[in-house]
């Protein structure tokens, strides 16, 4: 609703910016506006207005690059309203409007953004050359039974090995049992050559708002919150954080892209015909996790104890039994996988789930 009303504030604006270029051609009387127009400077009111008013539809689109823009309309509109500063004063209040989605694009979507910075990272890992090399029965035989099965129910087998996978979920968010929820969308590219994990999310608290940027990259992760892009709540890094992200790396790997579980790096104990341990090395951490699957084959449930809840300020962390149990298996192409997962913490007063996560698309070993 308010992206609509900032649209339509604008639109407005760009529209009275006609006024300047009607009065330089004669096209109307215009009796409000007492200063000459210049045919030349009509023209520049025209250019003002088209600027204006594509800055309006990138608003109501919500198109990522409208603070581009809406700079160069607002410092053509600005320099027009001074030189008639008698009779245009008033859209000095609009252009102050049209600032702040500037500011708030730039922070968000500018170069020193996640987004950017996100960007960036994604085109060095897409440098590197793809092998097409295809997943065998044979690469089955050291794991273990439900593991083994459930590679063949996903129609992992006879397919390529995953080198990089890119996704996009939607979902919502809190940070405590008795927190507001926050609905976000996040967008994730991982790289299985050199484990890497990038993971943008754009959530929004109470209206406003919040970019979190998950990087693990070289071993060492770091998570970043930022309130409109600006403002920071949390920076967490260190040798927890590290920890912790390797365990979400291997989640990750085991719930979206079950082929990379005969990659090396991974020590497998069976347990009985639907339940499976792991460890998981990661430069220098090793962590261990619980795979839990149905009749059918599947996936439902993933627990670790090596994973760690940070403060909000991402300066403290405690570790704690984490789990993502997992539903509504469908088919992604030709890969199928759980459309439904949540996130939770087991706290001493009890589980509970901190996200919830609906995977809305996934590609696999992309080129660019």
């Amino acid at each position: 609703m308010v992206r609509w009303i900032v649209a339509c504030v604008l639109a407005g604006h760009g529209l009275i910016h006609l006024m300047g270029f009607a009065k330089s051609c004669g096209y109307a009387e215009l009796p409000q506006l007492t200063l000459s127009v210049s045919r030349p400077v009509g023209l520049l009111w025209l250019c003002a207005s088209f600027l204006v008013l594509g800055s309006a539809v990138g608003v109501a689109s919500a198109w990522r690059h409208t603070w581009m823009i809406g700079a160069v309309a607002l410092t053509l509109s600005q320099v027009l309203i001074v030189l008639a500063w008698r009779d245009a004063w008033a859209g000095t209040i609009a252009n102050g409007l049209l600032l702040t989605v500037v500011l708030l694009g730039w922070f968000i979507d500018g170069p020193r953004s996640f987004q950017s910075a996100f960007e960036r990272d994604v085109v060095d890992g897409l440098r590197r050359p793809i092998e097409d090399v295809v997943v065998t029965e044979a690469d089955l035989d050291p794991l273990p039974p439900p593991v083994r099965r459930y590679l063949r129910v996903t129609n992992t087998v006879g397919r390529p090995r995953v080198r990089n996978y890119r996704l996009h979920f939607t979902g919502r968010i809190r940070s405590a049992p008795d927190a507001a929820w926050m609905p976000f969308e996040a967008t994730q590219q991982s790289f299985v050559d050199q484990p890497t994990r990038l993971f943008l999310m754009r959530a929004r608290m109470s209206g406003v708002p919040v970019m979190v940027f998950h990087r693990l990259f070289g071993g060492h992760a770091t998570m970043q919150v930022k309130v409109l892009g600006a403002v920071s709540m949390a920076n967490a890094s260190g040798e927890e954080m590290d920890r912790s992200e390797t365990v979400t790396l291997f989640n990750d790997m085991c719930v979206l892209a079950p082929a990379t579980l005969v990659e090396p790096g991974i020590a497998w104990q069976p347990v009985d015909e639907r339940t499976a341990r792991a460890r998981f090395t990661h430069g220098a951490h090793t962590i261990g996790a619980t795979l839990f699957f149905d009749d059918d084959g599947v996936l439902v449930n993933f627990i670790s104890e090596d994973r760690s809840r940070a403060s909000p300020d991402g300066k403290a962390f405690t570790q704690l039994r984490f789990s993502t149990p997992l539903q509504n298996y469908r088919d992604f192409g030709p890969v199928r996988l759980a459309a439904h997962g949540e996130a939770r913490w087991s706290l001493p007063e009890g589980e509970f789930t901190y996200g919830e996560f609906d995977l809305q698309d996934i590609a696999y070993n992309v080129r660019r």
